[in-house]
């Protein structure tokens, strides 16, 4: 039975997986096109005529490279900042037995259900206080107090490494921060892997953020930049859609470059609670 239903499974796999790509597909291939064309044809799939200046009309539309390198000091920086932090209190909460563990990680938890709106307040008042306006490291500083979501996920999977390790690193004298440096991060680098992944494509898709706390057309990352684009030219969908398809490049290489860590790492996690 087994046999006989795994070509049907894989003939829905490959539907549902066409159906998700067919926009990716259409966004690549309008922006293949001329504007006649695609105003003519918007869903003819192969492109009559191959336009690549298409690209570069949209890069010479708009400061990309500019756009580019700013989005990339805030991806590094949040990244940084989200890893290191979250693995530290994951570790807190999962190998240091201390009183109200249990109530505090359930208190972190919890944050997960307050929207960004309700906290995009504040926040804005003690960026502004601190004097971190119109700054990156307003955008990169909160991610140094970690997130719940990705402590959650790491703190799953440091339960999942054998305490027999960390028994041993005791009896060689490692303190808690040997522990965490020489055990716990280099058994952990499927799991810290995806934490940097997911956070790296949030802070790349990042609009809220940036438009919040920067105000400096020379500081803005791609998701602002690609949204004045729009305004600009919102009449030429073919250098929409060029523009488009340069957004999403990077995110799409990325996954396909750290797949095999990325699903190892989600599938590791949560083996024991």
């Amino acid at each position: 039975m087994k046999t006989s239903s795994r070509p049907l499974t894989y003939f829905l796999l490959w539907l549902v997986s066409a159906i998700f790509s067919l926009p990716l597909i259409l966004m690549l291939s309008g922006s293949l096109k001329s504007s006649e064309q695609l105003t003519r044809d918007p869903y003819r799939i192969w492109p009559e005529q191959w336009n690549w200046s298409n690209y570069l009309a949209a890069l010479e539309s708009m400061p990309f490279l500019s756009y580019l390198a700013n989005t990339m000091v805030l991806c590094v920086g949040c990244v940084m900042g989200t890893t290191l932090s979250c693995a530290v209190v994951a570790y807190g909460l999962s190998r240091v037995q201390w009183r109200g563990q249990k109530w505090i990680f359930s208190l972190v938890v919890g944050t997960m259900l307050l929207p960004w709106h309700v906290t995009m307040i504040p926040r804005f008042v003690l960026i502004s206080q601190l004097g971190l306006y119109n700054s990156f490291w307003a955008i990169i500083g909160p991610t140094l107090l970690g997130d719940a979501f990705f402590i959650f996920l790491l703190r799953q999977f440091f339960l999942t490494i054998p305490e027999q390790l960390f028994e041993a690193g005791r009896i060689d004298g490692l303190s808690h921060w040997g522990l965490f440096w020489k055990i716990l991060l280099p058994l952990s680098r499927p799991a810290l892997a995806t934490v940097a992944l997911f956070q790296f494509v949030q802070t790349w898709n990042d609009f809220g953020g940036p438009l919040l706390y920067l105000n400096d057309p020379k500081k803005f990352p791609l998701a602002y930049g690609l949204e004045r684009f729009v305004s600009s030219y919102g009449d030429q969908t073919h250098l929409l859609l060029a523009a488009a398809v340069l957004f999403t490049l990077p995110i799409v290489v990325l996954f396909f470059l750290a797949q095999r860590t990325f699903i190892q790492g989600i599938s590791t996690t949560g083996i024991k609670g």
